[in-house]
Formats: structure tokens, C-alpha cells, sequence
């Protein structure tokens, strides 16, 4: 089995479950999370900062976060860790993914989660609480018109219904990972 370093890219609407299953797979491969919201939030204590990014459009807004994210994973990987990132990525974000791990020679594996059943995937949302210092929580609301206006990414290596066992999925991002010829 090789044991090259992979990032594993874990995208999908909010409540699909992105980072219950992207922390169970960093567990696995002893691997960091680099979270969308968890650097965005990073930045809530600099009101100046605040300032201009209510000012960018959306896509500049997102592209902020990711370029933190691809920052911080690109030193794990080559130092031959292997890293999680667990953000909504469109197919922008994903082209930097894959660009990054083709830059640092590591496997790369793009799983899309969708979660299939709109009552599960609102229960998740309704009831969720992260401790996530500065950032706000979506209602469902919120979440629901980001659904009707979702478009899935185009490239993906796994599209699942997160409505199965985390264990379940994490096993076959794992497998992917291992034919991709990453750890573990």
C-alpha cells in the first residue's frame, strides 16, 4: 500500500453533514480539518477587515476563506501529512483543490455529500450547536433557499446520501483515498 499524503476534500449543503464526516475521516488518516467556516470566523475580531469584506461580492467573500484553507494545507502537505477540507466548494474551489494536490504530488479525492432527505438534513440544521467562536448559525430557512439555488459540482471523485452511517461513508472515502494511491 502506498502511504503518499492525499487532501481530501469533503463539499456539500450546509447540514449534509460535511464535518461530522470530514472529522471522522482526519481521524483515520491522522490528519488536521481545515474548516471554511472555522478560518472565516478567524476573522470576525477584525472589524476593519469586516468592513471590506461586506464590501466584495460573494465569490470574492469565498474566495478568502479557501485561500486561507489552501494556505494552511499546502504547509501539512509538505511537511507529508495528509489534510481534511470541509467547506462548500464549487467547481472554482475544487479546480484549486486538485491543483494544489497535483503542485505538492499528493492524491487527491473530491467527495461530494448530499443529503438526500430534506426532513434529515432540516433536524441538522435546527438542532446543530457549534462552538464556533464569532461565527453565526444558519436557520433552515437559510439553508433551504441555498438548496433550491444549489448547483453540484461537475468534479467530483464520491457523491453520497449522508443519510447513511458516518461510518459507511468514511469507509468508502477511504477506499477512494487508498486507490488514489494516498494513506492509509
Amino acid at each position: 500500500m502506498d502511504s503518499r499524503s492525499a487532501v481530501v476534500l469533503v463539499t456539500g449543503l450546509q447540514g449534509s453533514g460535511k464535518s461530522t464526516v470530514g472529522e471522522a475521516i482526519a481521524r483515520r488518516l491522522d490528519a488536521p480539518v481545515f474548516a471554511w467556516d472555522w478560518f472565516m470566523a478567524a476573522l470576525t475580531p477584525f472589524d476593519g477587515l469586516q468592513v471590506a469584506m461586506n464590501q466584495m461580492d460573494a465569490r470574492e467573500y469565498r474566495a478568502i476563506g479557501w485561500a486561507l484553507m489552501a494556505h494552511a494545507a499546502r504547509q501539512q502537505l509538505r511537511q507529508g501529512s495528509s489534510v481534511v477540507l470541509d467547506g462548500l466548494a464549487r467547481d472554482e474551489e475544487i479546480r484549486a483543490v486538485r491543483a494544489l494536490a497535483q503542485e505538492c504530488d499528493v492524491a487527491c479525492v473530491v467527495t461530494l455529500l448530499r443529503c438526500d432527505d430534506a426532513e434529515v438534513q432540516r433536524a441538522r440544521i435546527e438542532q446543530r450547536s457549534r462552538p464556533i467562536p464569532g461565527w453565526h448559525e444558519l436557520t433552515w430557512d437559510d439553508v433551504a433557499r441555498a438548496r433550491s439555488r444549489w448547483v453540484e459540482p461537475a468534479d467530483v471523485d464520491l457523491a453520497l446520501d449522508s443519510t447513511h452511517a458516518v461510518a459507511t461513508l468514511v469507509d468508502a472515502v477511504i477506499e477512494k483515498v487508498r486507490r488514489a494511491g494516498g494513506a492509509p
